[in-house]
């Protein structure tokens, strides 16, 4: 019985050691990579050891499936319906990370009912038991669901590129956030810039805007560079980090992934991830 006893605390504590941290990927535009971004970051946090599912959060144009080669046996409409569970449609990518497909035309998170959502989410906050980092790829914008599912998260990266207007939407996303108060770190990942100089010039036009007037530091979480490997990597369907592992965006994407890792002190939770999105459309 005492064996009993002490082999049950060993558990409870084991059980309060695990955090899952979970990293919002979201952009205030599309066009800016943010999929692609999502996608090599999962397999290189996978690859430096972590246990990491990534979920197609896009429930209206959801697109990781097609950025890689694999067969997809079912996808989040199908959950919702009762016709297949989390497990029988998530799909292994290379380095072990755990894919849950996305739905394309799927109705906005706000729109299901509270029967669908808290199914939805029952399924997925099975994730948090079994993954170290769970990385959310959410639609573009600042709608409903993409501020519910990034104000939840431990990290949100917010993925632009230098053009103007994806930099005015990438403030528009911090400042949303800000105001849904968001509590953990907001970082600023400049996609396709020219080179080193340019992207830190739009980092530090965004920061300190929302430094002045919203009051809220964004974090540098670095760059990656204007790659035309990476256009090659997704016309064969491929992980541009796997078929072009030395190339200059590879590098730069694991310069990204080496700066989460490390990462500092995970944001306190008295509940889940996914109960908390829920949360929010309560």
């Amino acid at each position: 019985m005492v064996v009993e006893d002490q082999a049950g605390r060993l558990r409870r504590l084991m059980q309060e050691a695990h955090r899952t941290r979970t990293i919002a990927v979201t952009s205030g535009k599309g066009g800016v990579g943010k999929s692609n971004v999502a996608l090599n970051l999962s397999i290189l946090l996978s690859a430096a050891g972590n246990r990491v599912a990534l979920v197609d959060a896009d429930l209206g144009l959801a697109n990781i499936d097609v950025l890689v080669d694999v067969e997809v046996r079912g996808n989040l409409s199908h959950v919702l319906a009762g016709l297949k569970s989390l497990e029988e449609i998530i799909v292994e990518l290379p380095s072990g990370v755990q894919l849950v497909p996305g739905a394309n035309g799927l109705a906005r998170l706000a729109r299901l009912s509270d029967f669908q959502r808290a199914h939805l989410m029952r399924e997925l906050t099975a994730l948090e038991a079994d993954n170290d980092i769970i990385v959310i790829d959410t639609a573009a914008g600042i709608g409903p669901d993409v501020v519910a599912l990034a104000a939840a998260a431990d990290t949100v990266l917010v993925v632009t590129s230098p053009e103007p207007p994806a930099l005015t939407d990438s403030y528009a996303v911090v400042k949303i956030l800000a105001r849904a108060g968001h509590a953990g770190q907001i970082s600023l990942l400049v996609n396709m810039a020219t080179g080193r100089q340019e992207a830190r010039a739009t980092y530090g036009r965004l920061a300190g805007v929302a430094r002045q007037f919203l009051g809220r530091a964004v974090y540098d979480a670095g760059y990656v560079l204007a790659d035309p490997k990476v256009g090659e990597a997704v016309r064969k369907r491929q992980p541009v980090v796997l078929a072009y592992a030395s190339c200059p965006a590879s590098r730069c994407l694991a310069a990204l992934a080496t700066k989460l890792s490390a990462g500092g002190p995970l944001v306190g939770r008295k509940e889940g991830f996914f109960r908390a999105v829920a949360n929010r459309f309560s």
